[in-house]
């Protein structure tokens, strides 16, 4: 079962969510969670709770269909960050000049399945290339 969860305009450069994303990629759901409970940068909250969304999202998705689901088994089989919209603001500086101020903002993916899915797109990309 493979679900994603989107935030999206998140008010975090895209460079120091990139540096919390990158710890979780390639972990199960449950560690993701325990390490974002306890990571002391600003974007660890907003990757915690989509992390617990793409979670429930796949749970809902297996009752929907009917099948067996297990939180422990999930996997990030994917996440990164695009860069948002960017606000610009200016601030007074000397002489009547200002200087502009970037407010940059980020797109969060997290993509969550299980191992076997992940082995099946991974054989299925192999017999592709061939």
């Amino acid at each position: 079962m493979e679900a994603t969860a989107k935030l999206r305009s998140v008010r975090i450069t895209p460079q120091k969510a990139r540096r919390v994303v990158n710890l979780i990629r390639g972990k199960s759901a449950e560690e993701a969670l325990a390490l974002m409970k306890f990571a002391p940068q600003a974007a660890a909250e907003p990757v915690n709770k989509l992390i617990a969304s793409a979670v429930a999202n796949a749970r809902v998705k297996a009752d929907a269909a009917n099948v067996r689901f297990d939180e422990g088994d999930l996997i990030i089989s994917a996440a990164f960050v695009d860069e948002g919209a960017t606000m610009k603001r200016f601030m007074p500086r000397a002489q009547g000049r200002s200087a502009q101020i970037l407010k940059r903002t980020s797109h969060i993916t997290v993509v969550v399945s299980t191992p076997d899915e992940i082995i099946a797109k991974a054989s299925a990309q192999k017999a592709r290339n061939k």
